[in-house]
């Protein structure tokens, strides 16, 4: 499932060159979804500034508060996740006997969907919000816990997979580097989504939509990132167009 190649994303220098798989798993919902960037900007009772302040505390209001600063109410729906979970099966050849760890778990949605598809498999989930882990899925819970992405709990390859999904773009510059390191330690193989951006619209779009991201990396600026921290594993891309 791919979304572009090499050749487009002008990557074919050795200094630049991907290491592991360009993936499209989210894709196709992240471009359903319509967008008024302009009216979030400027809402005159949470301008952008205003909610993204809330938001980056992760707590209440980014789950479960208003849509016009995060999620607007972030509760399971049946099917949503399942897609994006048959993909990861079908993609990584997963099965009862695999490992999954998800950085940045949120309320544990994904893991769960997971669970339902292959009955028996062994998932776990950090998430640095304690809001989210106290109000995640109850079929789930156990398995998650609160943790930061730059010092991860775990043993070397204790995992099959790692993903994440939405997440290490939320972090500073500064800890990315550990970031990507600790995802490649702890798992075999590895998923990771982040928002990006190719061009000055997406770039605009970028900031007037998000509220938590403090990575603003084109991707050739995340290839440089993966080359520094000797992250192979497989990536995504999402733009705001």
């Amino acid at each position: 499932m791919w979304v572009q190649n090499e050749k487009e994303l002008g990557l074919l220098e050795n200094n630049h060159r991907p290491y592991g798989r360009l993936l499209s798993l989210l894709a196709t919902k992240h471009e359903g979804v319509q967008r008024d960037y302009l009216a979030r900007v400027n809402d005159p009772e949470w301008p952008k500034w205003k909610a993204a302040e809330l938001a980056k505390k992760f707590d209440f209001d980014y789950w479960d508060g208003s849509r016009k600063i995060n999620y607007g109410g972030y509760t399971y729906k049946p099917g949503y996740w399942t897609p994006i979970a048959q993909a990861l099966i079908n993609e990584f050849a997963l099965t009862k006997s695999s490992k999954v760890l998800d950085v940045g778990c949120g309320k544990g949605f994904l893991l769960f969907e997971l669970t339902q598809l292959i009955p028996g498999i062994q998932v776990q989930g950090v998430d640095i919000s304690s809001y989210a882990i106290e109000n995640s899925h109850l079929e789930v819970k156990s398995q998650l816990r609160v943790s930061n992405a730059t010092s991860l709990p775990f043993q070397d390859k204790e995992f099959d997979l790692a993903v994440s999904i939405n997440t290490l773009h939320n972090l500073y510059n500064f800890e990315l580097a550990d970031a990507l390191r600790e995802f490649s330690r702890v798992s075999k193989e590895q998923y990771l989504c982040v928002e990006s951006y190719r061009n000055e619209r997406e770039k605009a779009n970028l900031l007037y939509w998000q509220v938590t991201c403090e990575a603003f990396n084109t991707p050739e600026e995340w290839f440089w990132w993966f080359q520094q921290t000797g992250y192979h594993g497989d990536y995504e891309f999402i733009y705001f167009s």
